[in-house]
């Protein structure tokens, strides 16, 4: 559990990171707070563990590819290659040891 933990922190930080990086003056700050923001609000409300929201098991990987996808996505615009690999296949790794572990 603490690496998931781990792994959604990084995944606001590198968006957070990408958003800095991306924009060019307001819209840098609006990006880089933004991003995090809205991933955040989307896992909240549709993914954690403790959600109200009830998905399918289908459409609950679909929302993990994006909350955990999109970081190493950005991570990888941003120039940071090695680390977008080595964050997206812990991320798979962390994912497949739960489903072995019957956790969520």
């Amino acid at each position: 559990m603490t690496l998931r933990v781990s792994l959604e922190l990084f995944a606001l930080g590198s968006l957070a990171y990408w958003g800095a990086q991306t924009g060019k003056g307001v819209m840098r700050v609006l990006l880089a707070i933004g991003a995090p923001l809205i991933i955040a609000t989307v896992w909240g409300v549709f993914g954690s563990p403790r959600s109200q929201v009830e998905l399918s098991m289908s459409m609950h990987i679909m929302l993990e590819l994006l909350v955990f996808g999109l970081p190493s996505v950005a991570l990888y615009a941003t120039g940071k290659h090695s680390l977008a690999i080595i964050y997206i296949t812990i991320a798979i790794i962390n994912r497949i040891l739960m489903y072995m572990w019957g956790q969520q």
